[in-house]
């Protein structure tokens, strides 16, 4: 099957289960299920490029597993998230409903349809590899599969950190600044987007695999200017004032580095 059918095929499926998203979302009166199901979709949307592309079996293999594994790793933990919050809403979506409380239902329904067009962005470069029909693995593909790991285990491992650190009563109204949240205060956000740096280059040893490095181009916006550091660090700041205010003078926002801590912390 052509490229071009595959992106209109998986273009299809997307808005499909975005709709159904969307009309579950209403019905349990939570729109932030939309990010569970944003991660948990690329599993099935690499699966379906693997299937109807005819590049070497090996490395559609490869690229499919190690997408899945990240898709699933997110997507639960995602999961676990919202599903200890609900019925109370995240505090994203309390707030776009208080933006478009004239207009909610189409605009909620336009931001859902969004993210199914991120997603087929973000897919779309995942071609050029699964049509590469070369029979040998290349030591840029290896190498990127091992970056992919190392970003993946670096991704669940800051996530395991914080909700530790979070589960500690002791640290109620206190902010998290040990492991790798004393490196970055958004080390699993380096980490995600670090997960489409690897895929970048695994991607360009494949005919047209310069298109991958769109890919962590548009995280890299989304992470710094849309959805991640500065939404979460304006939340942070309202709710632990002075204690994030001196977390964001020790500690880089976004990559690790290891040699910025000058100041005293003002953790109670």
């Amino acid at each position: 099957m052509s490229g071009l059918l595959q992106l209109c095929g998986l273009a299809f499926a997307l808005v499909a289960f975005f709709s159904l998203v969307f009309l579950l979302a209403r019905r349990l009166d939570n729109y932030g299920i939309v990010d569970v199901a944003w991660a948990l979709c690329f599993a099935p949307s690499v699966a379906l490029l693997a299937t109807f592309s005819s590049g070497a079996l090996e490395r559609r293999l490869l690229l499919s597993a190690l997408v899945t594994l990240w898709s699933l790793r997110l997507g639960l933990h995602l999961w676990k998230r919202v599903a200890s919050h609900h019925p109370v809403e995240d505090g994203r979506y309390v707030s776009l409903r208080k933006a478009w409380a004239g207009s909610l239902t189409v605009k909620m329904y336009l931001f859902f349809m969004a993210q199914a067009l991120i997603v087929l962005l973000l897919c779309a470069p995942l071609l050029s590899p699964m049509e590469n029909s070369a029979a040998t693995l290349s030591v840029l593909e290896l190498a990127a599969a091992a970056l992919f790991l190392c970003a993946l285990v670096g991704e669940a491992v800051a996530d395991a950190q914080l909700a530790r650190f979070k589960a500690d009563p002791s640290n109620r109204g206190r902010v998290c600044d040990t492991g790798l949240w004393g490196l970055s205060r958004h080390p699993n956000y380096f980490f995600e987007w670090f997960i489409w740096v690897s895929l970048a280059l695994f991607c360009l040893s494949s005919p047209w695999g310069w298109t991958g490095l769109l890919s962590p181009l548009l995280m890299h916006h989304f992470l710094h200017r849309v959805t991640g550091v500065a939404y979460t660090e304006a939340q942070l700041l309202r709710s632990k004032g002075a204690a994030y205010a001196d977390y964001q003078a020790r500690v880089p926002a976004f990559y690790p580095f290891p040699f910025r801590r000058t100041q005293t912390r003002s953790n109670p």
